[in-house]
């Protein structure tokens, strides 16, 4: 997976890694460059950018699963090595980005090797040691934060659970309103100090800010990016005001006019989740009467049918090589990490690995036998299909997904398909008691909680700092330009007052963590193009939410044929080769839950849908 490359860990490679410099070729400046020049100076950072990969990922994997004080300070050391490297590239990209008469080709690779950074700073003195303590003081003040419960303290993942659970309007409030002021506002004047450094750094990088950097990575120019993701938006965002309107209306009915009217934008501490990025927490006050449940208990099938961890893992795999893909390497079984040891600690948070850049694939899991780790196994393994898939590209940059969405929207896409159809073909399922159609409902409201709910969220995160990197949005209206973004394209509103000291972007990790945001965005528009597709090649005739393409060769093969591309060509040109088509669309995601939607209008009926 691509690095995210900060320059807090810029400086410590500064401090750790002088070996580095070694390992990033430069050369002459653009005015004695050529284009043969640059070519070789490509090929040289290629193989010193691939052979890094291969250690860092070996160091991180021994932290993250013997977790001591000594295997944190080799990852360190590794990561400081591989920041210091990409960052020294990224400066001679620049330069030679500059030499007239590059191929397509060529300009394309030090576009990607630019955009890897996500954080840059610039080569002023201090800077980058500037920003590292910045990053690392507000990110501290992320990872300390914590919220009040009843006038106790409450630490951030256990507000997290707790507000998907409690249905006590005051104490919601009292959680989020805590969290937000005590985590988001301290940081406000750090973050805009940062700011201004990272766009410095952008400049040097050929941008005119961070946020263009950012989407600059897209294979078309920044302005057609954000307008690009705008037009998806604006398809999918009727399904959007729907399932607004109708949770609306059962939180209305739940608590009443005076916390919950029934016309204007939703209170967003009532939705389940700390930022209302996704609403499943809150099923249970939507679910409709006879149709709020999806006809079968997944977890129960799976232990009545005796599966261990192991054994579902072996099942997800066999969902890939039942489309024709080959087993996974022997070093997969003998090196992945499927159950939390019981001798020392680890991170148990799921990811997939290709740890030689050939076929050292691996999972990190903790598996517990139940739903939701079986689809995660199934979404995992796409990452590593994906990876054996393009290991063939001649570049170490094309070794990745077509754009920062594919490689999610992949392993999601498999996860749609864990259907009634594909749990009957396991074994798991019963035939004879696969739900009918009156738990469609049930099972669409569930998916669109998660999903649809997610998009604008998906997307104004990213909104806002491009506004804010551009210069549009001053430090002054941090927070009036965040309530106002959410407002028109979530329809949430805080629980009470926000100051103009407030900082309620900071609230959420991404922000003080730098990362960008809008590949979850695209990932999930695209898993839905890519399982549309599926169905269409496997010439599924039923409902597009009951398909199952398990077992058809003809849709591995196709699908096969995308991923081999890895980032080797633009990304629509990957699209096409699957879909048939160059654009991405929310057509798919509107046609999978039309039966939803057209459900959820007559719900609606004579209702305000608007905010």
């Amino acid at each position: 997976m691509k690095s995210l490359v900060s320059t807090l860990a810029l400086v410590a490679a500064t401090l750790t890694a002088p070996a580095a410099l070694a390992a990033a070729p430069t050369t002459a400046a653009p005015s004695a460059a050529t284009p043969a020049t640059v070519d070789a100076w490509l090929a040289q950072a290629d193989k010193a950018y691939a052979d890094q990969t291969v250690t860092s990922g070996r160091a991180e994997w021994v932290y993250e699963t013997y977790i001591t004080d000594d295997t944190a300070q080799i990852t360190a050391d590794a990561g400081a090595t591989m920041s210091k490297l990409q960052v020294a590239q990224a400066k001679q990209a620049a330069e030679f980005a500059k030499v007239p008469g590059l191929s397509p080709e060529t300009l394309r690779k030090l576009t990607m090797i630019r955009t890897q950074i996500t954080s840059p700073a610039p080569s002023t003195p201090g800077a980058a040691e500037e920003f590292a303590a910045l990053q690392a003081r507000i990110q501290g003040l992320y990872g300390k934060g914590h919220g009040t419960l009843r006038g106790q303290p409450i630490n951030g993942s256990d507000i997290e659970e707790a507000m998907a659970t409690d249905r006590n309007p005051d104490e919601l409030k009292e959680m989020w309103l805590s969290w937000h002021d005590s985590v988001g506002t301290p940081m406000k004047a750090d973050y805009a100090k940062m700011v201004e450094i990272a766009n410095a750094g952008a400049r040097e990088l050929g941008y005119p800010d961070t946020g263009a950097l950012w989407r600059a990575n897209y294979d078309m120019t920044p302005d057609q990016f954000a307008a690009m993701t705008e037009k998806v938006w604006g398809e999918v965002r009727p399904l959007y005001q729907q399932l607004h309107c109708y949770v609306r209306g059962k939180l209305n009915a739940k608590y009443g006019d005076a916390v919950q009217p029934n016309k204007g934008p939703i209170r967003a501490d009532l939705l389940g989740n700390m930022w209302a990025q996704e609403w499943g927490g809150i099923y249970d006050v939507v679910a409709p009467q006879g149709a709020g449940d999806i006809g079968y208990d997944l977890t129960g099938l799976l232990k009545d049918k005796g599966y261990d961890p192991l054994k579902m893992v072996k099942t997800g795999e066999g969902f890939y090589t039942s489309l024709g893909f080959q087993p996974l390497p022997a070093t997969f079984w003998q090196r992945s990490q499927f159950t939390k040891p019981r001798d020392r600690d680890v991170v148990c948070h799921a990811s997939a690995w290709d740890l030689d850049n050939v076929d050292d694939l691996r999972i990190k899991m903790c598996i517990k036998v139940d739903a939701s780790d079986f689809v995660t196994i199934h979404h995992e393994l796409g990452h590593n299909f994906y990876q054996r898939a393009y290991n063939q590209q001649p570049s170490r940059w094309y070794m990745e997904g077509a754009n920062d969405g594919f490689h999610e929207a992949i392993g999601d896409t498999m996860a749609l398909s864990i259907t009634p159809d594909y749990l009957v073909k396991l074994g798991l399922l019963d035939p004879s008691k696969v739900p009918g159609p009156d738990k469609d409902i049930g099972l669409l409201l569930r998916q669109a909680m998660d999903k649809v709910a997610f998009l604008p969220f998906g997307l104004l995160i990213d909104r806002w700092r491009w506004g804010v990197f551009s210069g549009q949005i001053a430090p002054a209206d941090y927070e009036k330009a965040w309530n106002e973004m959410r407002l028109s394209y979530q329809g949430v509103v805080p629980p009470g007052p926000r100051g103009a000291d407030a900082f309620d972007p900071g609230a959420k990790y991404h922000v003080p963590a730098g990362v960008p945001y809008t590949r979850y965005f695209l990932a999930r528009i695209l898993q839905f193009q890519f399982y549309e597709a599926a169905c269409k090649e496997a010439g599924w005739k039923g409902p597009l939410h009951r398909c199952s393409f398990y077992g058809n060769p003809k849709v591995g093969a196709k699908l096969d044929a995308m991923l081999k591309m890895g980032a080797s060509k633009p990304w629509p040109d990957a699209l096409q080769v699957f879909t048939g088509t160059r654009e991405m669309s929310g057509g798919a995601m509107l046609r999978y839950f039309a039966p939803l939607t057209a459900w959820l209008k007559k719900q609606n009926a004579g209702a305000d849908c608007g905010w």
